[in-house]
């Protein structure tokens, strides 16, 4: 009996001590986990390089690179050997198609992007590599859902939602690792990734570098590959239209 009482006081103590945080202290343990505020505040260019495979012909890579300072980004993305370059700078917002057959220079035909478009890369530009940045000041609210276990994980669910964006985090409770990020932009699109493994970049912030990726709009799971390089030196042309 006094051993049933005393476990039923450690878990009351350890179900308090939980719900005593908050949505904010698990985000920041998060960033200090990955590197601390002050190296996330010094970010101010990146280069993002995916790989997203399946052993099928709809795998494809993904190249980013972004200046934080004005708001770029150059994303281009390649599959079977022909490469889709989307591209914001400013108020201005392009997508470039490939013509031909590849077998010789590339030649594109530029086309702009309607402004959901260039709304959504301007988001992606930060949240990319860290879902949350600033998200008080785009509006976003953070609520801490609960505990749960994913992937034999115990994880702290955080849930982040904005203007026709919702995040679902779910981080470890023992290292405050992302393990697994779900994105729902629509009903019909729900981007999920779970990660296995994380890197530590040169500048010194670690990133999730391993998992699987899977979109209901593309109803597929594939393996996901990360390498990201923060405060690269990005030439100008890179955001050229």
């Amino acid at each position: 009996m006094k051993k049933a009482v005393i476990s039923i006081i450690a878990f009351a103590v350890s179900t308090s001590i939980a719900l005593a945080q908050t949505a904010q202290d698990v985000l920041d343990k998060y960033v200090e986990a990955t590197g601390g505020k002050s190296l996330w505040d010094g970010v101010n260019t990146y280069t993002l390089k995916q790989s997203f495979k399946s052993g099928t012909a709809a795998d494809y890579d993904m190249d980013v690179k972004a200046s934080l300072a004005d708001g770029s980004m150059s994303k281009s993305k390649t599959i079977l050997r022909r490469t889709f370059i989307y591209g914001i700078k400013g108020n201005s917002g392009w997508f470039k198609v490939p013509l031909g057959t590849g077998d010789k220079a590339t030649q594109y035909e530029t086309k702009d992007l309607n402004q959901k478009e260039q709304d959504n890369m301007k988001r992606e530009i930060t949240e990319l590599i860290l879902p949350f940045w600033n998200y008080q000041k785009k509006g976003y609210v953070a609520t801490l859902v609960g505990t749960e276990t994913v992937n034999g994980k115990k994880v702290n669910h955080v849930e982040l939602n904005g203007k026709g964006v919702k995040y679902n985090l779910y981080f470890d409770q023992a290292n405050g690792l992302l393990v697994r990020k779900k994105l729902t932009l629509s009903p019909a699109e729900v981007i999920t990734e779970d990660y296995t493994n994380y890197a530590t970049s040169p500048y010194g912030i670690k990133y999730p570098s391993e998992g699987t990726y899977s979109n209901t709009a593309e109803k597929r799971s594939v393996k996901l590959t990360t390498n990201i390089v923060f405060n690269d030196n990005i030439s100008a042309s890179a955001f050229a239209r």
